[in-house]
């Protein structure tokens, strides 16, 4: 038989703090508050305890003894890789990283599929607060957040009564875009949403679907939409509103078809969103529309591929979102009120709006 492995005894810090001559809280200073120690001993510390194997303190110790995990959640209630695939919530996901990374913390993401009603991933993520990134206000993993005994920042949605909020005034942004289309002539438009419930609805959504939305945000920009056209005499029962469930730029190519088919005599498309417009204008592209002399096609969010396209949108500042968001929650414990931030929007005229054509053009041409 062989001799069996022999294997050397792990350093700890008892046994690094008597190698090095100094009490253990200095040996723990080197790592946790490095401004307690002179350059030259933190040096000769943390070089001992490379030559010794000493890996540092024990994470898992040391949140048992600060009741503190470091770390920050993200909750979102979408597939994981939609926080690395959507450009809104790339910029959010940044935003926030920047926080933590300026709190020296992590970032720990729990991401909920949508229609996943298990909330275990909530209970078990072990960090100090959470920041949930546009969630339904009926969402189980929502609730759950709430139940625990952490701060909470809350992005975009929903709102909750006591609990910290960052995002821009949806209603006055899209008002915004909306007199635009009417100052330019626009009376026979319709709209590409993103979802409005957690059930999914790859079709119109009648008035009574989207008055009782539980994705605020959309509620929130359709409702103004609607003050605005019936301002000017325009029946919002009559405006095509076509929602898709997922979030994608062939969504909103498919949401455009599907509205053009049923009414072609619409002269402008109001999209929730930038990807749904971006799917628009494809869509337009493979009809042969010319944008905006034949259709008028608008977004929301102000991404850089929105940007390149040209496109008329509502900006919104959404690495600053994550960031303010971040920061907000990691000096939750210096408040005693709950605090809602409300970023700035701007209206970006680009060169996909423009006054619809008239019926002689519509039939005769230019």
């Amino acid at each position: 038989m062989g001799r069996p492995i022999r294997t050397r005894r792990q350093a700890t810090l008892a046994s690094l703090a008597a190698e090095l001559g100094v009490s253990r809280t200095t040996v723990s200073n080197a790592y946790n508050r490095p401004d307690q120690l002179s350059p030259e001993l933190r040096r000769r510390v943390l070089e001992t305890a490379r030559r010794l194997g000493y890996p540092g303190p024990d994470p898992v110790a040391r949140s048992l003894r600060t009741r503190k995990a470091g770390a920050v959640g993200l909750l979102l209630t979408e597939n994981l890789s939609y926080a690395f695939r959507d450009p809104a919530a790339i910029g959010v996901l940044e935003g926030l990283a920047l926080a933590c990374e300026d709190a020296g913390v992590g970032l720990h993401l729990v991401p909920a599929s949508p229609g996943q009603e298990d909330v275990a991933a909530v209970h078990r993520a072990g960090v100090d607060g959470f920041v949930v990134y546009s969630v339904p206000d009926d969402d189980p993993h929502l609730a759950a957040v709430l139940q625990r005994p952490v701060p909470t920042v809350i992005i975009d949605q929903p709102r909750v009564d006591g609990v910290d909020r960052v995002g821009p005034d949806d209603a006055a942004a899209i008002t915004g875009l909306a007199n635009h289309l009417v100052q330019l002539g626009h009376r026979q438009v319709g709209v590409l949403c993103m979802r409005l419930a957690r059930e999914r609805n790859d079709d119109f959504a009648a008035i009574p679907r989207q008055r009782e939305a539980h994705f605020h945000v959309q509620r929130t920009r359709l409702g103004a939409l609607a003050a605005a056209f019936e301002a000017v005499g325009v029946d919002w029962s009559t405006v095509p509103v076509v929602e898709r469930f997922d979030h994608t730029v062939d969504d909103g190519a498919s949401a455009a078809r599907q509205l053009l088919d049923s009414q072609p005599q619409i002269t402008a498309i109001i999209c929730t969103s930038d990807i749904l417009a971006l799917g628009a204008l494809a869509e337009a592209s493979r009809r042969g529309l010319r944008v905006p002399a034949d259709l008028t096609v608008t977004g929301f969010d102000g991404i850089t591929e929105a940007e390149r396209a040209g496109l008329t949108t509502v900006h919104q500042p959404v690495l600053e979102k994550g960031k303010v968001a971040g920061k907000l929650l990691l000096g939750a414990a210096e408040r005693v009120t709950s605090k809602v931030i409300t970023l700035p929007t701007e209206l970006r005229l680009g060169h996909t709006s423009g006054p619809p054509r008239t019926v002689e053009e519509r039939w005769f041409g230019p």
